[in-house]
């Protein structure tokens, strides 16, 4: 009788696991069948390109991993790299990443871009920085490093590295847990696989949940975060983000102050090569369960929100995230915060799309990253 008792026990456990965790996509709404959209090249030949800013005047900013950045004229020519970056160690995952224009650019000329940061010993970590571009746009100049992951650590991965900027004029920036100690995603007296939230000056952003509490870094907003490689601000005012899950378990969240999303006590993934992660739990008190996510891994990248009617009423409010394993565009349909359909995109491209931004004209522009890297600008379905 004690053991049929435990075994109950256990069965009561896993429903209750199974009842609060997130769910994939049902097979009838994530297999829709992909449609007639389109892509113009731009530009072609770019050096693992991570990220593209919009400057004005049709003109484009592209960062390249290996530690260029380069300007892409409308008519498709791309310029020699721009002097004036700091120094960049451009090792394994590592290298220039994400890349944003100040709301305010057209009268400040700012940007804000991240990157592995070079230590002692070997070290790095990921680091945000800002400058102004010159006006001839050959050169950074005023360049000065707001912000560095501490502690620095001898990793060639999970650097996350995007940067969104607030409605009220802030920063957040997604930190990879850089594939060391797991756990340090989550404690708080690190920067190990967090989102930050920053004032443009550098230092932690007015209202952080956690200012002011003993053992935490004031930056923090949120944390239990592996790898993310995405981020966007959507039209509800709140950050969304993409992350790597290990083997399954990508997600997409809407990080929250304080909240604690999981890894790596918690996640639908698996170690490399098989068996669970921690004690395999996919739900546990006190940790969110992802908005989305995927299994098998789609390894999600760039994200963005389609605002605009370019792409007709329906796509409106749809939310793009490019695929580096599976070679697609996900366009994902959300209602009330909740993903409720995907439709995969672009498949017969064969291209890893490593970001996706809305442009000032209202069309998505996409980089991709197989082989010599293309700009593209996605057309509406014909």
């Amino acid at each position: 009788m004690h053991q049929l008792h435990r075994c109950l026990g256990v069965l009561s456990l896993a429903l209750a696991a199974t009842a609060t965790a997130a769910q994939p996509l049902p097979p009838s709404v994530a297999t829709v069948p992909v449609r007639d959209w389109r892509t113009e090249l731009l530009a072609a030949g770019l050096a693992h390109p991570w990220a593209v800013a919009f400057i004005g005047d049709g003109r484009m900013l592209v960062t390249e991993r290996p530690g260029r950045l380069r300007v892409v004229e409308p008519d498709g020519r791309i310029g020699a790299p721009l002097a004036g970056l700091p120094r960049v160690d451009a090792v394994g995952q590592g290298g220039l990443l994400d890349l944003v224009a100040d709301s305010d650019f057209a009268r400040n000329r700012r940007l804000f871009f991240c990157f592995s940061e070079p230590g002692e010993g070997g070290t790095n970590s990921t680091a945000l920085a800002r400058a102004r571009l010159s006006d001839d746009a050959t050169r950074l100049d005023d360049v000065r490093v707001i912000f560095s992951q501490q502690p620095k650590t001898a990793s060639r991965a999970h650097f996350g590295c995007r940067i969104a900027e607030t409605p009220d004029g802030h920063l957040f920036l997604t930190l990879g847990d850089r594939f060391h100690r797991m756990a340090d995603a989550q404690t708080l007296d690190n920067h190990h696989g967090k989102v930050v939230r920053l004032r443009k000056e550098g230092g932690p952003a007015p209202g952080n949940p956690f200012a002011g509490k003993p053992g935490a870094l004031p930056e923090i907003w949120s944390y239990g975060h592996r790898n993310p490689q995405g981020a966007t601000m959507g039209p509800d005012g709140r950050l969304w983000i993409s992350e790597h899950g290990p083997q399954g378990g990508d997600e997409v969240n809407r990080p929250e102050a304080g909240r604690n999303y999981g890894w790596p006590a918690i996640t639908y993934g698996e170690n490399y090569g098989g068996g669970a992660i921690g004690e395999g739990a996919v739900a546990r008190g006190g940790m969110e369960q992802p908005v989305l996510h995927w299994t098998p891994s789609i390894a999600p990248a760039g994200m963005a929100f389609i605002t605009s009617d370019r792409y007709g009423p329906q796509a409106r409010g749809s939310l793009l995230v490019g695929a580096l394993k599976f070679r697609y565009l996900a366009r994902l349909t959300v209602r009330g915060g909740r993903v409720v359909g995907e439709e995969k995109l672009l498949g017969a491209l064969g291209q890893r799309v490593r970001d996706v931004r809305q442009g000032p004209d209202g069309y998505i522009y996409l980089l991709t990253d197989h082989g010599k890297g293309q700009l593209l600008r996605l057309l509406p379905p014909s």
